[in-house]
């Protein structure tokens, strides 16, 4: 395939007008075969010059445009303009804060912020992950010191105590998989393995007790001795997951700042996202994630008010 851009400047030459970007994207979601997204009818009619079609089924009718029932619906902002911050999103290897975003596009904090938010449920893996052959998991804390807080916010003056669990698997030389957990205990820590990693795996951790039972029972289980400075052992390691951990912090305290316990999901499947597609050129990557565009939305109500999900 040709690259049909390498860099921010050739896809604001690319998508230079709405209707290149509206051809672009039916293309990427329909493979030239527009359907409607209401009766899932595979016969449409163009109308408008364009911009929007008609459904040919007799008990349909209805009108559509190419960004209905996708990430893009009922946006006010032009095509051009988010495949730029999806671009961005995508390609910056820490991510990119929502005032940088404002400004490169020229839209408001607050709506960049929706924006990225809209990418990043995009992003989401929505098919199955199984992780198999050697998987690395490790467990990790986000969160600011507690003695940089105001007294009213500190919750104890040392510890975890107020700081966000982790918990990250990581395919040797393949996919990653993070999401927050209650507690890195065994309790939580080991319906994730045994829902992401195939049985009889090889499985590396450091030395915390939470990954013994389950190790021992459904994967070839071995350790690395943190605690006496022991960080590779033969193949035994947990480096890639810890080397991931590092690209995440750097990204939430250099880019973003802060991330809270009820988006920080949102924020770990933009980071595996951008890891997992890390050998596709930029086209391949950007056409990769606009093909996930369907069936996708989230509103400001939605991305407000829904109350932070307990594992």
């Amino acid at each position: 395939m040709l690259d049909t851009f390498k860099n921010l400047t050739e896809l604001l030459q690319y998508f230079k007008d709405e209707a290149t970007c509206r051809e672009y994207l039916a293309q990427k979601r329909w493979g030239g075969k527009p359907t409607c997204p209401y009766c899932k009818h595979d016969k449409v009619y163009n109308i408008e010059n364009g911009k929007r079609y008609k459904c040919a089924n007799p008990k349909c009718y209805k009108k559509f445009s190419v960004t209905v029932n996708s990430i893009f619906e009922d946006t006010n902002i032009s095509l051009q303009k988010w495949f730029t911050a999806i671009y961005l999103c995508t390609s910056h290897k820490k991510g990119i804060s929502s005032i940088q975003l404002a400004k490169d596009i020229g839209v408001s904090q607050k709506t960049a912020w929706h924006l990225e938010h809209r990418i990043r449920e995009m992003l989401k893996v929505k098919e199955p992950i199984v992780l198999k052959g050697t998987v690395e998991a490790d467990e990790t804390y986000v969160g600011g010191k507690e003695s940089n807080k105001h007294k009213h916010k500190r919750v104890t003056k040392a510890g975890t105590a107020g700081k966000i669990a982790m918990l990250g698997l990581v395919e040797r030389g393949g996919k990653v998989y993070a999401q927050r957990i209650v507690s890195p205990s065994k309790e939580f820590i080991a319906p994730v393995l045994t829902k992401y990693i195939e049985f009889g795996s090889n499985l590396h951790t450091d030395e915390w007790s939470a990954y013994t039972e389950v190790g021992e029972k459904h994967y070839k289980h071995a350790t690395v001795k943190h605690k006496l400075k022991i960080y590779v052992d033969g193949d035994v390691t947990t480096n890639t997951i810890e080397g991931f951990w590092a690209i995440l912090k750097r990204g939430l305290y250099g880019i973003y700042h802060y991330a809270s316990a009820k988006h920080i999901d949102r924020y770990l499947d933009e980071f595996c996202a951008r890891y997992n597609t890390r050998k596709l050129g930029e086209v391949e990557r950007f056409d990769h994630f606009l093909e996930k565009c369907s069936d996708t939305t989230l509103t400001w109500d939605r991305l407000v008010n829904t109350p932070l999900q307990l594992y």
